[in-house]
């Protein structure tokens, strides 16, 4: 049986350099099939917490728990598989291969899946039909608009079902309209059971999502609104 939540910090500190704490006794649960923005300026450990929960990083302190298991129990190797089938991850560069078509760089995303590259490669197309660019497949980054360009991130990010996809400023290098539709496709990931957080310093996609957890100086601060919720409309040119 599945766990009550896909992240569970409890009483969570992190400190840099001996001495820095970036994070301060912080707990959040994240259940399955919410959409949550962590919202913060830059400095309040949110990015921090994106590592601990994107298992990048350990914790100094406290228990950081993710599908159930315990990250500091885990060996580098046992924490990569984990990280590998329950983390999908979306950033605000696309990080897309130059040169290769959006099928192969979707593709490319599960080569450590130990599947078939044919398996793959049907994987990648339904992932990409879910983004809205099944009529893509071959177009190579640069055939395609940023926003088009962010859809193949995010089918990349989906493509192996991860139970929680990790957004980090995701609409931060596109203009408003692509930044919209890019939203548009996230709210409908969310409402076909998708766990979705989205990392932003943008009170405007904070104000989106359904549940809003604000950071300030590596604590929570407000953890306000039902991420099982609808998001809010998406108003067209408005920034995002």
């Amino acid at each position: 049986m599945s766990p009550p939540y896909v992240v569970e910090l409890s009483e969570v500190t992190k400190v840099y350099g001996g001495q820095v704490p970036a994070l301060r006794g912080v707990n959040l649960t994240i259940g399955t099939g919410e959409l949550l923005a962590i919202v913060g300026p830059s400095g309040s450990g949110k990015s921090t917490l994106l590592n601990l929960v994107g298992t990048l990083d350990r914790p100094t302190a406290g228990t950081v728990r993710i599908d159930g298991f315990d990250v500091a129990e885990l060996s580098d190797r046992e924490l990569s598989a984990l990280r590998g089938r329950t983390l999908g991850f979306i950033f605000q560069q696309f990080h897309l291969a130059p040169g290769v078509s959006a099928l192969d760089n979707v593709a490319d995303g599960l080569l450590y899946t130990g599947v078939p590259i044919k398996v793959r490669r049907e994987r990648a197309a339904a992932a990409l039909e879910r983004v809205g660019l099944g009529h893509r497949l071959g177009h190579k980054p640069n055939q395609m608009s940023g926003g088009e360009q962010q859809r193949v991130a995010v089918a990349r990010a989906v493509a192996g079902d991860p139970p929680l996809i990790l957004a980090d400023e995701p609409t931060g290098n596109l203009d408003s309209a692509a930044g919209a539709e890019v939203l548009g496709v996230l709210r409908d990931l969310h409402a076909a059971g998708n766990t979705i957080a989205i990392i932003t310093h943008d009170m405007e996609i904070a104000e989106w999502c359904p549940r809003r957890v604000r950071v300030r100086d590596g604590l929570i601060v407000e953890d306000e609104g039902d991420g099982a919720g609808r998001p809010a409309e998406i108003t067209k040119g408005a920034r995002t």
